[in-house]
């Protein structure tokens, strides 16, 4: 029995697969590189962003459980270690400034300006 519905949604997916790569191949000519290279640049142009906000976050949170652990520390040093809490703290801490570092680094190196990029102009196969 299962191995009769395996099968059977293991053909439906196969042939729904199949029909996406069909549909997509009829726009394929107009695709180039240059076309591919503009798409990869716009999409990634706010990855640091989500970088950013993404340390943002887990510095927090990092930061709220260090606080935590450091609560039951004083509430009962013999069971739970100082380390622990000020482990978290720190990393919450590194990961809350990890932003703003990259900024400053960025901005100190700055933007490459000052050396020219190569461009393709076209490519054809």
């Amino acid at each position: 029995m299962f191995k009769k519905l395996n099968r059977s949604l293991l053909v439906t997916g196969a042939v729904f697969t199949t029909g996406m790569f069909y549909a997509e191949s009829a726009f394929a000519g107009a695709n180039n590189f240059n076309s591919i290279a503009q798409n990869l640049v716009d999409s990634i142009a706010n990855f640091p962003t989500l970088i950013s906000a993404v340390s943002y976050l887990f510095g927090m949170l990092l930061m709220v459980l260090g606080v935590l652990k450091i609560k039951e520390h004083v509430e009962n040093p013999t069971q739970e270690p100082l380390k622990n809490g000020a482990i978290r703290l720190a990393a919450g801490g590194g990961l809350f400034a990890l932003p703003i570092l990259s900024e400053a680094a960025f901005e100190t190196i700055g933007s490459g300006s000052a050396v020219s990029q190569s461009s393709l102009n076209a490519m054809s196969f």
